[in-house]
């Protein structure tokens, strides 16, 4: 039979052409412009349903494949995670700042004079020793003094505890969005797939699995052991009394998610230890804060996943980058999304012959 011919001039056909292009795009710009607060959200709640997706298909096979339940309690455990270190962090703070007013107001306030050791501190040794002896000796005088520069840093602090807080609640809204694909994750697979083969054809299936095997790697092998080194820095802060452990397990969770050593917050907390602590307790936290530095070299061959792994300025660059765009998530979701990109585009660059990393065994959106 024959195909009806088009009359109109080619003039004609490339107006309408160009019509329904610019009405497609202006539709995919609307969305995106209306979903641009939750991209970021909703990308995190997928890299945490791919990376929890095995603990997944365990626990429902040991609750009877009862799906429901199942998502309901890795929704409570996430939540959990988030929520008891947060209220427990926040009631700390809220009662260290009101301890702190009242005892400045009555002039109980003390500062304890600087230790000797504190001047052969690298490069700021003496004028950290200087500020200190003077706020020691007259804390009134000192405050005074140097009233525009606290109030800088007071603003400084409150300014990064707000943004933490923001953050907390964001990932308590990626937890709940991770629930929900957990939930649909038959039906998130095969639309994945689908997309997957529209966009790349036969290769479509290897690169969705490449995909699901590099996020889960990143999520496991960079996520995870940064999370690990912030708990056991933070537990070794709060152990020897150092004051803030929370903000100091979030600061060593950040280097190292950028990749960068935990002992460049530990050793000048180690300094001060040494400075207000006797040299056994001191020593101690020392040689800790050294076995959290360097747990990850023991760490990563265990959990990041073979011929997966990104380099070390792809993660760091991604997690600066994503920090600086969309704050604390933005930290663990940029990480993940420049690690995905770099690893998709060096298999595209590799000749046909060489793309063996599309060897990858990921079946479905994760596997047990």
């Amino acid at each position: 039979m024959n195909q009806p011919v088009d009359s109109r001039s080619p003039i004609a056909l490339a107006i309408d052409i160009a019509l329904n292009l610019v009405v497609v795009f202006a539709v995919l710009g609307w969305c995106a412009y209306i979903l641009r607060p939750f991209i970021s959200l909703i990308v995190w709640g997928g890299v945490i349903a791919i990376a929890f997706y095995p603990v997944y298909l365990k626990l429902r096979r040991m609750l009877g494949e009862r799906r429901k339940l199942t998502v309901a309690l890795i929704a409570l455990v996430g939540v959990a995670i988030v929520v008891v270190p947060l209220w427990s962090f926040t009631s700390s703070t809220i009662e260290t700042a009101i301890d702190l007013r009242e005892m400045v107001s009555q002039d109980e306030f003390m500062i304890p004079p600087a230790s000797d050791a504190v001047r052969d501190w690298p490069i700021i040794g003496e004028r950290v020793y200087a500020l200190w002896s003077d706020a020691a000796t007259n804390l009134s005088a000192f405050v005074d003094a140097h009233h525009a520069q606290i109030r800088n840093v007071a603003f400084a602090v409150l300014t990064r505890l707000a943004g933490a807080g923001i953050g907390a609640m964001q990932f308590l809204v990626s937890i709940l969005i991770a629930a929900a694909f957990l939930h649909f994750a038959d039906g998130t697979t095969v639309a994945m797939q689908t997309l997957f083969n529209r966009l790349a054809g036969r290769e479509g299936e290897g690169l969705r699995r490449l995909s699901v095997a590099t996020i889960r790697s990143i999520s496991v092998g960079v996520l995870g052991i940064a999370a690990i080194q912030a708990v056991l820095g933070g537990l070794g802060v709060a152990a020897v009394g150092v004051p803030g452990a929370g903000i100091w397990a979030l600061l060593i969770l950040m280097l190292a998610i950028m990749q960068l050593p935990p002992w460049l917050i530990l050793l000048p907390i180690a300094g001060y230890v040494f400075s207000v602590e006797t040299t056994f307790v001191a020593v101690i936290f020392t040689i800790w804060s050294m076995l959290v530095s360097f747990a990850d070299m023991v760490l990563k061959p265990l959990l990041l996943g073979r011929g997966v792994e990104a380099p070390m300025i792809v993660i760091l660059i991604g997690a600066i980058g994503g920090m600086i765009a969309s704050g604390i998530v933005g930290l663990f979701v940029g990480a993940v999304v420049l690690g995905l990109g770099f690893k998709l585009l060096q298999v595209w660059l590799a000749p046909a012959d060489q793309r063996t990393a599309l060897e990858v065994a990921e079946p479905t959106l994760g596997s047990s």
